[in-house]
């Protein structure tokens, strides 16, 4: 009767196959953010298709936190699996509002820092798309783990550089003819380092599994 019972609960690599899951969907819509940041007349495209993106992780999002009320064993802390997917699920959700920003303003031209910025929002996507996987033998891979989430930390600091950079080249150009131009691209420039902000708290939080757990 127990094992019959237990053959229904959702098993703990699932979560696994939920991270992975969710980890291909932030690197789909990193890819979809940084087409759009080529600019023309495929904007609007892209922004929706980032939006098709977040609305598939919203999906695995949801999947994850139903699985850890009906798993009794969870590979790690159920508070832990519940923050990682939440912070995973921020990352795209950030891509989301920037895309949204960028229809709403309707821009079709991008400054060479927020280019610059996207790429970054690729490499960090294709981090945690390579560290997810690691977790399942955490033991074994803990120092590629903890080097990958220190490379995501040092993608961050640089976002802030081209943030500070970005809105110094806004004030300095378009804006001394154009205030609004200022206004519009600060936003955008805040939207896109917000998106590196996030994938820096999905490092975090593997790093703090970690330390936890090992």
């Amino acid at each position: 009767m127990l094992n019959w019972f237990q053959a229904l609960m959702p098993k703990e690599g699932r979560f696994f196959d939920l991270f992975e899951s969710h980890a291909k969907t932030l690197c789909a819509g990193a890819g979809a953010l940084r087409a759009m940041l080529d600019g023309g007349d495929g904007v609007p495209e892209r922004c929706a298709e980032i939006a098709r993106h977040e609305h598939e992780a919203d999906d695995i999002t949801r999947e994850t936190l139903l699985a850890v009320r009906r798993t009794f064993i969870t590979p790690f802390d159920r508070s832990d699996i519940i923050d990682l997917i939440t912070a995973m699920d921020d990352a795209i959700d950030q891509m989301h509002k920037t895309a949204k920003a960028v229809i709403l303003f309707e821009q079709r031209q991008f400054h060479p820092d927020m280019v610059k910025l996207g790429d970054l929002i690729v490499q960090c996507a294709e981090l945690t798309a390579q560290a997810v996987p690691l977790l399942r033998s955490m033991r074994d891979n803990a120092g590629e783990l903890n080097r990958l989430a220190e490379e995501v930390t040092r993608l961050e600091d640089e976002s802030d550089k081209l943030y500070d950079d970005g809105l110094a080249a806004l004030y300095r150009g378009p804006a001394k003819k154009d205030p609004m131009a200022y206004i519009v691209g600060s936003e955008i420039y805040d939207h896109l380092e917000k998106v590196v902000d996030r994938f820096e708290d999905v490092a975090n939080r593997i790093s703090g599994v970690l330390i936890e757990h090992l």
